[in-house]
């Protein structure tokens, strides 16, 4: 038998308390313990490759609910959309105002109160207008300013494909939890180039975005979960012709 100092059974004992009692957010590092057991694996690899990946596994999900807030052209916009490459459907928000959008192949639909139409108008013309696209699917013309303005929110690779960059340089930012799953941070510049919550569970889907220059928040889930899109029945639909009322 080799014998044990008592300084170093004493040390051995407070090192293992020690790594016992070590806990870093949720998860219980251990001294022995590896994070990413159990998981999909991303965890153990450079915080490029955890980006890369979940860019890949969005690109490759056939659908995707989405929903939080974007700043653009100066102005924030709160988004709850259903996306796949056939279109989307879902609502979105800004400046008070809540209307819902719906686009079908290249067919694109937006749906609000007269309030929406009627805001801005001056005139008995503009409150007449308002009061006949009040509640419908109205289509917006190809060649109508809103069409380009809303269409990307409709359009799952363009969407995406902008969002899910991170800016500067890239490193990992712990374990943490979205909506009862397990995730691996990725943050740029420490954060101020955003952050990314990617799962280590299944696949490496995105499930949260915080976005550079406070710029909004968005949650991704219902990956790959289908949903019916279809154009809307034509009772409910008006087409308003070249162009919308300007309002």
């Amino acid at each position: 038998m080799i014998p044990i100092s008592p300084g170093r059974s004493r040390r051995a004992t407070l090192a293992g308390a020690v790594c016992a009692l070590l806990v870093v957010g949720t998860a219980l590092t251990g001294c022995s313990e590896d994070p990413n057991e159990g998981t999909n694996g991303v965890g153990r690899l450079p915080a490029d490759q955890i980006q890369t990946k979940a860019q890949k596994a969005a690109a490759s999900a056939g659908t995707v609910r989405l929903h939080g807030s974007v700043q653009t052209s100066g102005r924030t916009y709160t988004l709850d959309m259903r996306l796949k490459p056939q279109g989307g459907i879902g609502s979105v928000s800004t400046e008070g105002e809540t209307f819902r959008l719906l686009r079908v192949g290249q067919e694109l639909y937006l749906k609000a109160d007269a309030a929406f139409w009627g805001k801005g108008g001056d005139g008995d013309g503009d409150s007449k207008a308002a009061d006949k696209l009040a509640s419908k699917y109205v289509k917006v013309p190809k060649g109508d300013p809103s069409y380009t303005k809303f269409i990307g929110f409709t359009d799952k690779n363009v969407l995406l494909g902008g969002l899910l960059t991170l800016h500067g340089k890239l490193s990992t930012d712990g374990h943490h939890e979205q909506g009862g799953t397990r995730t691996v941070r990725v943050t740029g510049d420490d954060g101020a180039g955003g952050t990314l919550d990617v799962s280590l569970e299944g696949t490496p889907y995105p499930l949260r975005l915080v976005r550079a220059g406070e710029a909004g928040t968005l949650t991704f889930s219902s990956w790959g979960t289908d949903f019916p899109l279809e154009k809307p029945a034509k009772d409910d639909t008006l087409d308003y012709g070249k162009q919308l009322p300007t309002s």
